[in-house]
């Protein structure tokens, strides 16, 4: 029998489930159908009783309301089981979805670890390289400055117009870095606004005649004594003992920080500036306490002593520079030297202290390439700081005692003393401990810690793989090693 036309105005089972769940005018045959059930109902109404119709009605509807309520069951499970896989689906991607997302965030991590691990490195070989190079340009130059400052001492005995006339020469100083930062730098100032800039140095008003005669006067000064006693003391001694008794700065440097700037107290820079003292009596006491031994060795410690002055001072009235504000103070004590200072060699020179015969006669050479030299010593000191570690310009300089040492020996056949050379000796190994940084005990004791660690290991390993080498041989000769309890 076709459920869709039942006889005797039952309705059929999709009609019955269509007006369960509301889907009704679904099908196109459902208005006929209902208006035939309805007809059919109507002529059995108003009829007496007939029983076998009424009781093949009730078996139908019986059967029909059983096969209605499994056909329901069947749809609802049908659509629960479409739904519940459609969710399982949607999380099942969701989940694989994250999961690419977590691994794809793992690798960009792993990734960007690797790029900065690379960059790192790349920027500590280049810093390594650049120190290198520097270290060599630093030693070099100094070293050419003391010999040239020699060979001029032949024909021309005025040390203090040679130290106006190289002084001069740091006006280049702020072109020079201007050049630079032209060449290098993707937004680009004017001279003047730059200059601006860098004159911050001297306060938040910049460079004004105040501070210019304020705080110009006092480096100035200690600039040309430095540099002065440096050339006096290269008439009594040789290059040799004069470099190694101008690296005693450092030591100055600690004494004067502790004292005025109440810097962090340090046994191992005492013990380097003890060290320091002592390389100086022995190197006043390698001739005998001569004359001129006693005064060149006073010479090169005054040098050392302003020198040491000036950059304590430089520390506590100006702080920390940039390059750019560096460039700019040189800059800045060239023209007061110019300005100021001029008139000293021209008392000189009148006076016979320090007389010439002819402008033309002075070995211009000689002047320049010293000039040029002391110039190039100050800008690979001050761009050594960006480059690369300060640590290896210090280097640089106390490597400029065995580069004169070689030059006084092979060139100038100077023959050096046991005392000398032990005062040399001592007085770098001074400087070189005036390198250590402050917390240089606690990592010194973390490397030895750190030793002693890997050494335990290896040991445990080597213990291990010792006593697995007895048990198979034990096993191997049919014995086994039964531990005592």
């Amino acid at each position: 029998m076709d459920l869709k036309t039942a006889p005797n105005g039952v309705a059929t089972i999709e009609d019955r489930i269509l007006r369960i769940t509301g889907y009704y005018g679904y099908y196109p045959g459902y208005s006929t159908q209902k208006n035939t059930s309805k007809s059919s109902v109507s002529r059995c109404q108003p009829g007496a009783s007939s029983p076998n119709t009424h009781n093949g009605i009730n078996r139908q509807l019986s059967s029909l309301s059983t096969t209605e309520d499994s056909a329901v069951t069947m749809l609802e499970l049908r659509s629960r089981g479409t739904s519940g896989i459609c969710d399982y689906n949607r999380v099942e991607r969701q989940r694989s979805s994250g999961g690419e997302v977590a691994q794809a965030n793992i690798e960009n991590n792993q990734e960007n670890q690797e790029k900065s691990w690379c960059q790192s490195c790349i920027s500590t070989f280049l810093k390594i390289v650049w120190g290198f190079l520097i270290i060599l340009s630093v030693s070099s130059s100094w070293v050419g400055t003391t010999q040239i400052v020699k060979i001029t001492y032949k024909n021309f005995h005025c040390p203090f117009f040679m130290t106006w006339f190289s002084t001069n020469w740091n006006i280049l100083f702020f072109p020079i870095y201007y050049s630079g930062y032209l060449a290098t730098a993707q937004e680009k100032q004017s001279p003047i606004k730059k200059f601006r800039e860098c004159s911050r140095i001297f306060g938040e008003d910049g460079l004004t005649l105040k501070l210019f005669l304020k705080r110009s006067a006092p480096f100035s000064i200690l600039w040309t004594l430095t540099n002065y006693l440096y050339l006096l003391a290269l008439r009594k001694l040789t290059a040799t003992d004069v470099s190694a008794l101008f690296c005693c700065n450092k030591a100055f440097v600690f004494l004067l920080s502790w004292i005025v700037l109440k810097d962090k107290f340090m046994g191992v820079r005492i013990v380097a500036a003890i060290m320091a003292i002592t390389g100086i009596v022995m190197m006043a006491y390698a001739d005998g306490f001569h004359g001129d031994s006693i005064i060149g060795v006073a010479l090169a410690v005054g040098s050392a002593s302003t020198s040491a002055l000036y950059k304590v001072l430089f520390k506590m009235f100006l702080g920390t520079a940039n390059f750019g504000e560096a460039a700019h103070f040189f800059s800045t004590l060239g023209f007061f030297n110019l300005i100021f200072i001029s008139c000293t060699p021209i008392i000189l020179y009148f006076t016979k202290v320090e007389y010439w015969s002819l402008f033309s006669t002075l070995p211009w050479g000689y002047l320049c390439g010293m000039a040029g030299l002391w110039l190039a010593f100050n800008i690979l000191v001050n761009v050594g700081v960006v480059l690369t570690y300060p640590i290896l310009i210090s280097i640089g300089t106390v490597l400029s005692v065995p580069g004169n040492a070689a030059v006084d020996l092979l060139k100038h056949e100077v023959i050096f003393s046991v005392v000398r050379l032990a005062a040399t000796i001592i007085i770098c190994i001074g400087f070189l401990l005036m390198l250590l940084p402050e917390e240089w005990d606690e990592i010194t004791l973390r490397f030895i810690n750190n030793l002693k660690e890997k050494k335990t290991e290896e040991h445990g390993e080597d213990t291990t793989e010792s006593s697995l080498y007895s048990r198979s041989r034990s096993r191997a000769n049919g014995t086994v090693s039964i531990p005592l309890s």
